[in-house]
């Protein structure tokens, strides 16, 4: 059994990793709460322009196939945009979001390239030898629609040009502090949702309607991945929050564990110092 100087050493080093832990639980919590506001700010304005292209498909079926990122082309090679989050301790956020998007690469019978946002993403390609076609990195804890314009036009770029058929892409979406779902959904071609003629509404479009589209159409692509990204995030954030939690409270629990172990192991060396004593006045007389 340890001695009371090693127990005592060690819990002291649980006490600073508590601490550390702490801190970081509480740096965790307040970026959770600015990622959440951005997240939240975002939803409605991506919810309203898929709307909106739901709208545009149930009024006009001549001017889509007119757009390249409406043309549907036979699958020959998809490519996923995998965002995850640059730095780890997060519990298994970067584990389930990796295991989701290479699931979906082992289904794929067609070639599938990835174009890697985020650290984690990016090495869990590499070291299971995916084809990774960019790499984007250092998003920071507060991004800016500028952000994710390259990536936008990376893939628009590649759908256009004929170099890929599909695009998927994988984040985890943030349902709430304790729940992160890794989500992997088709971001090219865009699929408008079909409305009944009764509920479509009437617009008028200045200029040409296909030059609205023309407009539409690349923010809808920018925007999506924008809101991927801060969903990313918030749930990063959130999931690193409740991981320093646990991590601080096991390490509380240890402490508690060693404080019960050094009182036995110098409740044990007093009782023995005792003895000896009591052995020796005993043999003295």
């Amino acid at each position: 059994m340890a001695n009371i100087r090693q127990i005592r050493r060690r819990i002291r080093s649980v006490q600073n990793t508590a601490k550390i832990t702490k801190a970081m639980q509480m740096i965790a919590a307040s970026k959770m709460r600015r990622a959440q506001q951005l997240t939240l700010a975002g939803r409605p304005y991506a919810e309203k322009l898929q709307g909106v292209l739901a709208d545009l498909a149930a009024q006009s079926t001549d001017t889509w196939d007119v757009h390249p990122l409406l043309q549907k082309r036979e699958v020959s090679h998809t490519s996923v945009v995998h965002i995850t989050p640059d730095r780890g301790l997060c519990g298994g956020l970067n584990a389930n979001m990796n295991r989701a998007t290479g699931q979906f690469i082992l289904e794929q019978q067609d070639p599938v390239s990835v174009i890697a946002v985020g650290r984690k993403g990016r090495d869990f390609m590499v070291r299971y030898g995916r084809d990774v076609r960019a790499v984007f990195i250092d998003m920071g804890d507060r991004p800016a629609l500028a952000d994710a314009l390259p990536i936008a036009y990376q893939i628009i770029d590649d759908y256009t040009s004929g170099q890929t058929d599909r695009v998927m892409i994988g984040y985890s979406q943030f349902v709430n502090t304790a729940v992160q779902r890794p989500v992997l959904q088709q971001l090219l071609p865009v699929e408008p949702a079909s409305l009944e003629v009764g509920q479509a509404v009437g617009y008028i479009y200045e200029p040409q309607s296909i030059e609205v589209l023309a407009a539409l159409l690349p923010r809808f692509v920018e925007m999506q991945i924008y809101h991927a990204i801060l969903e990313s995030i918030a749930s990063e954030q959130s999931a690193r929050m409740v991981a320093m939690r646990n991590a601080t409270d096991s390490a509380n629990d240890m402490i508690d564990a060693l404080t019960l172990m050094m009182n036995k192991v110098r409740q044990e060396a007093i009782t023995k110092e005792l003895l000896d004593i009591v052995g020796g006045v005993a043999a003295l007389e």
